[in-house]
């Protein structure tokens, strides 16, 4: 995939890992990291890696959700995306991810927001075209 012109740039430093600090070069990001008790962490105050990445797919997927709309005419009033990310071993070393993403339309047809979400997915968000083979995303309209 090629990108013909990048139009902005995060940045963020992490020191320490996933227990450790992150910080955005601009200073708005500016957040402890904790590994969560699921991992054999101690859980608590702090945030991590798939926090953010559920938080950043949600928040693009619904972006793209309503790009799309606006193509096609159709008005969005209360959409929301829930992202679910979850982290395990596989096969044969290392650890993966796999997402679930809940988007909820209301007062959409069923047939239409489906083809909403199916085009935002195939050809709008750039995490959808990210994660395409890589990572099992799983896409339920509730």
């Amino acid at each position: 995939m090629n990108i013909s012109k990048i139009l902005y740039t995060a940045t963020a430093t992490v020191t320490g890992g996933r227990e450790g600090h992150a910080k955005s070069d601009d200073g708005v990001l500016d957040l402890q990291l904790v590994v969560p008790k699921g991992l054999g962490g101690p859980g608590g105050a702090g945030s991590n890696p798939e926090q953010l990445f559920a938080a950043g797919y949600a928040a693009c997927f619904e972006g793209a959700v309503r790009f799309v709309a606006r193509q096609k005419g159709v008005t969005l009033k209360d959409a929301s995306v829930t992202a679910h990310v979850g982290i395990g071993p596989r096969e044969p070393t290392g650890f993966g991810i796999a997402v679930k993403l809940d988007v909820s339309l209301p007062g959409i047809d069923h047939a239409v927001a489906q083809d909403l979400v199916d085009t935002a997915h195939n050809d709008i968000c750039p995490y959808s075209h990210a994660t395409r083979d890589n990572v099992d995303v799983q896409i339920t309209l509730v």
